[in-house]
């Protein structure tokens, strides 16, 4: 996998609660950057095939949500 050079501007307790976890995880403040990056996407990411299933669902239940409506 190849890495890219990032800048960006951080609080500075956040900067500090970085280096800290890095250091007490053996791991290189790249390595919880990129963890982190990847569990935030992971989180905040809605698949293709969620949105598919609650496509299907609104459509199979239009009237319940038709009487929920009113």
């Amino acid at each position: 996998m190849s890495a890219i050079k990032i800048s960006s501007k951080v609080e500075e307790s956040a900067w500090k609660n970085l280096r800290e976890l890095a250091k007490e995880s053996n791991q290189s403040i790249s390595g919880v950057l990129t963890e982190a990056i990847e569990d935030y996407l992971r989180r905040h990411r809605v698949r293709p095939e969620v949105m598919n299933h609650l496509e299907d669902s609104m459509n199979a239940h239009e009237s319940l949500g038709q009487k929920l409506a009113q």
